[in-house]
């Protein structure tokens, strides 16, 4: 079982399962328990109701403190795991797993926003965002993918099949601050064989003028209204 506690203990092994350092897991954890008492203040249960005892009473479940609460979001939103997995690695059953899933990622969502971490989804709204921050003048945009389970449609199998990582996956464009390294955009959802250019292209993302935006070669021919756009060339095969 995947504790809080345990797993502080081992810093490498953290960042791996949830993306964040130490450090950066306490920088978020104020926001996330601000988010989680509006929610759910102390004076009331889950389901809404006065509660009859004190917060903490009874038996403690599996997510009891709000570090074991912020882990387990974290840990679903880094490798996104069926629901019955998420269950195995906190010591609870796939329905509440499913509920909890249900019940945090929206208050890890608000945490985020609170904080300005949270990535502009909208590609209209993305100029104005970006524009007065210092750290967005270069600026790295890619595509990622990430693994979902094979879908029973034939066609759907080849629409989501991505033959570049040999699994079935979902990919969003992201923008990304080259020196903070902070996630600034955030495009929609495409099946994992859709080309990043054509994301790109079908998004129709504004950028600030004044960025200075890194591209890999999956963006060949794209040429956003930046100040400059930075792709790598291809270096030719040495004859022998």
């Amino acid at each position: 079982m995947l504790t809080y506690e345990e797993l502080k203990k081992n810093p490498r092994k953290f960042v791996a399962l949830t993306s964040l350092t130490l450090e950066e897991f306490d920088y978020l954890l104020p926001a996330f328990e601000r988010a989680y008492l509006k929610v759910y203040p102390g004076s009331k249960t889950m389901a809404g109701k006065k509660r009859k005892r004190k917060a903490g009473g009874g038996r403690k479940g599996a997510l009891a403190n709000i570090e074991q609460k912020l882990l387990f979001g974290l840990v679903y939103q880094k490798s996104y795991p069926v629901q019955s997995i998420m269950g195995e690695l906190f010591g609870m059953g796939q329905t509440q797993a499913n509920e909890w899933i249900h019940s945090l990622l929206p208050i890890l969502k608000q945490a985020l926003d609170d904080l300005g971490y949270e990535p502009e989804r909208d590609p209209k709204k993305f100029k104005a965002s970006e524009e007065d921050r210092k750290d967005a003048a270069t600026s790295i945009i890619d595509g990622t993918e990430r693994r979902r389970q094979r879908p029973k449609d034939a066609k759907k199998q080849a629409l989501h099949y991505s033959g570049k990582k040999k699994i079935h996956s979902d990919k969003n464009l992201i923008v990304a601050t080259a020196k903070k390294k902070r996630v600034s955009f955030l495009s929609q959802t495409y099946p994992g064989k859709t080309h990043d250019k054509k994301v790109a292209d079908t998004e129709k993302i504004a950028y600030p003028k004044q960025m200075i935006l890194y591209q890999d070669t999956g963006f060949q021919g794209y040429e956003p209204k930046v100040q400059k756009s930075v792709q790598p060339k291809k270096s030719l095969a040495r004859k022998s």
